[in-house]
Formats: structure tokens, C-alpha cells, sequence
């Protein structure tokens, strides 16, 4: 997002004239945003075969998932529909991996079924997909690293209580199963958490997971997952891309000498993709003066955007229908959903007015697709820009939308 003369734009599409086209509360993606952010990871692999594989449960709007394919990522699903979706947008079967978490056997026999490639998380669910495959199907296994990482521990998945994965420990059980049913394993994969800050903690979980794969032949890929941490604020800490490309890639070009063949490393990013890229642009409702601070309240809330309560997730937020050089005063900024609904607090904003329009920022990764009917509220409209041109990719919901699925009972 760029100011040009006190109008806040993306590739030259005024955000402000968008409210006005498409409505408030409203969801905004600026493609160039996600195409560098794939260059990006791109560049700090140069050296070795790298794949990415978008998280799409980050945003799984289908024209953004056209849009990476488009850039020739790859994609990571976690549920079938998921995987439907990915279709629909073009992604071939052989560019689809479903990761597992918990799940019944049958969603795993469906995307099968698809030919898509399966990860397995658990021994149950192993021991089932042997029974019935054998070697004729190709699968990945997740390991868990035991190696805590992430920004808080709701968004740490590597650590020894983690629900994820398969212990480490538990290698003599999966040697086991592989050699009663012949299982064919092609890939490792682990994913340590999300805003993982010290790329020290992917060169740990690369030293295990090297070590690991040593007793599995038959290895094409290795799975790093994802986790990257992308800044929220001026001065925000970032994962160094270019420091870590050049200790993992140098790392995994010794293993796959040691191993005796070049394999693939994949990556999985969904927020270090999509994050930045998005807005959510919100309504001033109420200027509430309170005793002791004043209260923005915004159209939209926790059931647009729940980060800011469900993980205490900073995001910026801007006040773009005044200039950056107005009087500032401090706020609240508050969502309009009946429950405590604290989107930003203490924040400095130009002096704002009943109508202003706030831009929340770094919403476009698990923003919409957390977003909920709760209150009985109609999800926000959706709109990419990509090459200087504003796209419509969702459709406001409408009461009709709520009502759909709904069956009135005649007492």
C-alpha cells in the first residue's frame, strides 16, 4: 500500500474508491505483493531443488490459488475440500499433497482416489493405508521433530506435546509397518510451528531430519513445511530468507551426497505468501469517548478477522481517509461483535470521524478463511488486484447465503 497525494493505492487502484465500488467491510489482495514474496523464496533456493508448496488454508480463495499456480507454486491441502478446490483452480493431481491430521481413513482413501499425494500423520491411519495399498501408492510420513518453535504455542506444532506428527521415537514402529506391507514412503515431512523468528531453529530440524531419512531408501522428497515470520510493524523481525536459503541449501546438498542421491526440498508457506498481500478495509461506526480512552468501533470483528483474540496477533492499522499528517490521537479500535472483540490497542491514528475508513494490514493470510457467520453476519466481499486491475474473487453473502442450508421445522 503506497500514499500518493493523501490516497492510499495499491498498483494504482485507490483503496477508498474500491470502498465505494465494492462495500465495507471488504477483503483486498494485492498480487504483485504475492509474487514477490514467491520470487522471494525462490531466489534464497537458487542452488539446489527446491519446490514450494503453498499451505492454502491460509487463504484458499480460488483465484488466489490460480494465481500461485499461475507462479509456479505447488499446493499443500488439509481436508478434501480443499483439495477439490485446488482442482478447480487448475492444479494438476501430481501438484496436490494432502497432509493429514487426525483424520478418518476415508478422507484419505478419497484423495487417493484423486491421485493426489498423502502424508500421514499417525501410526493407525499407516498401518491402515499398508493394509489396503501396499506399495502400489506412494506416501510421505510427518515426523515430529520434537523441536518447539512458532509464536506462541497455539501456533507451534513440533514440540513433544504436539498433536502432530509422528514421534520420532516412534521409528522402530514405522520401519516395522513399512516392512510388513512393503510400504512405499517417498517423502519426510515435519512442520516445526508458524513465525518461527530464528532461522536456527530450521538448520535444528534440518540436523533430525537429516538423520532420520538415513534408514528410508526410497526418498524423493524432504517436507520442511513452512513457518516463516513475516513482519507486522515497522522493525518487525523477519526471517532472513537469503541467510537461511544459504545454511539449509549448502546443509541439504552434504545429505543428499551422503545419501547417495539428489532429493527434492520442499517448503510449505502459506502466511510468509499471502499475509502481507491482504487488507481487511473497515468502517468507522462509532467514535465511543470513554472516562479513560476513546473507542473506534469498525463494521466488521473477530468473526472477519479473529487473529487479534484467538492468538493476540498484532496487526497495523491505518486510517486512510485522512492524511498521515493529521493531528494524531490514541485509540482503541474495536470490532462490532457481541462478545470482547479488541482488533488494536493504544494505537496512534490521524484524528478519525464517524465514516473514515481503517485498512487493517497483514490480513490476508487466515483472515477470510477463519471468517465465521457468528452474529448472524455476512462475510465480506473479496477483491485481488493483479496487474494494475482490480478483480471481484468473492461476492458479498446475503441473508439468503445464512439461510441456505437451514431447514424451518413445521411444529
Amino acid at each position: 500500500m503506497i500514499v500518493r497525494e493523501d490516497r492510499y493505492c495499491i498498483q494504482n487502484q485507490d483503496l477508498l474508491e474500491l470502498c465505494q465500488n465494492y462495500g465495507t467491510p471488504l477483503y483486498v489482495y494485492d498480487g504483485a505483493k504475492i509474487e514477490e514474496k514467491v520470487n522471494t523464496l525462490k531466489n534464497a533456493f537458487k542452488g539446489i531443488k527446491m519446490k514450494i508448496k503453498y499451505a492454502c488454508k491460509a487463504n484458499t480463495n480460488i483465484s488466489v490459488l490460480k494465481l500461485m499456480n499461475k507462479l509456479g507454486v505447488e499446493i499443500d491441502v488439509v481436508s478434501p475440500q480443499e483439495m477439490a478446490i485446488a482442482l478447480k483452480a487448475g492444479f494438476s493431481p501430481e501438484q496436490i499433497t494432502y497432509t493429514s491430521s487426525g483424520v478418518s481413513f476415508d478422507e484419505i482413501e478419497e484423495c487417493v482416489t484423486e491421485n493426489v499425494l498423502i502424508n500421514i500423520d499417525n501410526l493407525s491411519s499407516l498401518e491402515k493405508f499398508g493394509q489396503k495399498y501396499g506399495n502400489s501408492v506412494p506416501v510421505l510420513i510427518r515426523i515430529r521433530p520434537n523441536i518447539e518453535g512458532g509464536g506462541n504455542l497455539k501456533i507451534s506444532t513440533g514440540h513433544k506435546e504436539s498433536k502432530f506428527g509422528i514421534a520420532i521415537e516412534q521409528k522402530p514402529a514405522i520401519l516395522d509397518l513399512i516392512k510388513k506391507y512393503d510400504l512405499n514412503i517417498v517423502g519426510i515431512h515435519q512442520h516445526t510451528g508458524s513465525d518461527i523468528k530464528d532461522g536456527k531453529t530450521f538448520v535444528n530440524v534440518a540436523k533430525v531430519i537429516f538423520e532420520f531419512a538415513m534408514d528410508f531408501p526410497n526418498l524423493k522428497y524432504l517436507d520442511f513445511g513452512g513457518g516463516f515470520k513475516v513482519a507486522y510493524k515497522e522493525g518487525d523481525i523477519e526471517t532472513d530468507m537469503k541467510d537461511l536459503g544459504e545454511k539449509i541449501s549448502a546443509s541439504f546438498s552434504e545429505f543428499c551426497q551422503k545419501y547417495g542421491k539428489d532429493l527434492e526440498l520442499w517448503f510449505e508457506p502459506g502466511k510468509f505468501l499471502v499475509s502481507e498481500s491482504g487488507y481487511l478495509l473497515a468502517q468507522v461506526n462509532v467514535v465511543k469517548e470513554n472516562p479513560t480512552k476513546t473507542l473506534l468501533g469498525l463494521n466488521t470483528g473477530l468473526n472477519h478477522l479473529i487473529r487479534p483474540m484467538m492468538y493476540d496477533a498484532f496487526h497495523d492499522v491505518v486510517n486512510i481517509s485522512k492524511s498521515a499528517e493529521s493531528s494524531k490521537k490514541m485509540y482503541d479500535v474495536v470490532g462490532y461483535i457481541c462478545e470482547t472483540d479488541d482488533i488494536a490497542k493504544e494505537r496512534e491514528l490521524p484524528e478519525a470521524s464517524e465514516g473514515d475508513i481503517l485498512a487493517i494490514k497483514n490480513a490476508g493470510a487466515y483472515g477470510f478463511t477463519m471468517a465465521s457467520n457468528y452474529n448472524a453476519r455476512f462475510r465480506p466481499a473479496e477483491v485481488l488486484i493483479y496487474e494494475n486491475k482490480a478483480h471481484l474473487i468473492r461476492k458479498r453473502e446475503t441473508l439468503q447465503d445464512i439461510l441456505n442450508n437451514q431447514v424451518l421445522v413445521d411444529f
